[in-house]
């Protein structure tokens, strides 16, 4: 979501802070199904073709910054048309409800893939500004998902809160038999110093399960040609941003990543998000997921609505 270091036009936050379309465009949420640690209910997962894909909840709490700081183009009306989308994302006064999400994608053959890797435990880069230590790990165990089972981790981009669990706090992958899949624009773009450097990008590299891709690459495919998971990218809130695509023939369930952070950015694409890198090229970005997913049918699985999966009409 975004990073401490102040670097690419990202944030710098301040110690205290630690602490601290239509409306009718878009279906109704899931029904919850069993009670999670933090007392909110899980989300069922989502079958696509020979694929399952599980939402992992990391994290939740309130933004540093408040909703009209963070999205400052929007509207009274895109705010009112977001609220009937994602009640929960409205806290007291103007203040950010978000959750920091993974997800887990189960494949033939006993394959598992995990997307992004959380918030991590206190110490981890986002400790400055986000709520630590997350629960990914329980959620993982809470799934009957091994970490030494999961052979890819996909990163959609290398913000703090999107890559916490990649290693453990001895730098030792977390992920020992996995590879990690992140765009080169996106490694080649951190600026010296950067956080994700020496957390992530340089442990990976020395364990040499960093995997660096070029644009569009097949991860898994499974039985007819039109079973995959792909990664795309869907830069603009980072140079190297990528999505992932679940896509089952019939179905398809897009992982969006950062592509958009608040439900008032699916009820108008156009509203800019504060710490993009490139707010243009995001909007172009997001445009085109949702047009996309529209045409396709597709489900979009969020990284921190309050809620996983939007169907769009």
């Amino acid at each position: 979501m975004g990073d401490t270091t102040g670097a690419l036009g990202r944030r710098t936050v301040p110690a205290a802070a630690a602490t601290a379309g239509t409306t009718g465009a878009v279906g109704t949420p899931d029904r919850a199904e069993a009670a999670t640690p933090r007392g909110r209910r899980a989300v069922p997962s989502r079958a696509v073709g020979p694929f399952t894909v599980t939402p992992l909840l990391d994290a939740a709490g309130p933004f540093f910054l408040d909703r009209r700081e963070a999205f400052p183009e929007a509207t009274s009306s895109d705010w009112d048309r977001a609220r009937l989308l994602d009640p929960d994302a409205f806290g007291p006064g103007e203040t950010w409800q978000l959750d920091f999400r993974c997800f887990a994608i189960r494949g033939p053959g006993d394959r598992v893939m995990l997307v992004d890797a959380g918030v991590g435990p206190d110490g981890s880069p986002a400790a400055a500004w986000a709520p630590t230590p997350g629960t990914l790990p329980a959620g993982l165990q809470r799934a009957g998902i091994d970490p030494v089972h999961v052979d890819t981790v996909v990163l959609t981009h290398l913000h703090e809160d999107h890559v916490g669990w990649s290693v453990g706090r001895d730098g030792a992958p977390m992920f020992p038999n996995a590879r990690y899949v992140v765009q080169r624009r996106e490694t080649a773009a951190l600026p010296e110093g950067d956080a994700a450097l020496a957390y992530v990008v340089e442990p990976l590299r020395a364990s040499g399960q960093l995997h660096e891709v070029d644009g569009s690459a097949r991860l898994f495919a499974a039985g007819r040609s039109s079973d995959s998971v792909r990664v795309v990218p869907t830069p603009g809130h980072t140079p190297g941003h990528q999505s992932v695509v679940v896509d089952g023939g019939a179905e398809q369930v897009i992982v969006t990543g950062d592509v958009l952070v608040h439900a008032v950015q699916l009820v108008d694409p156009a509203v800019a998000y504060r710490f993009e890198v490139d707010a243009e090229v995001a909007r172009r970005t997001r445009r085109r997921l949702l047009d996309d997913a529209r045409r396709r049918g597709a489900v979009l699985a969020t990284a921190h609505l309050n809620r996983p999966w939007v169907d769009l009409d």
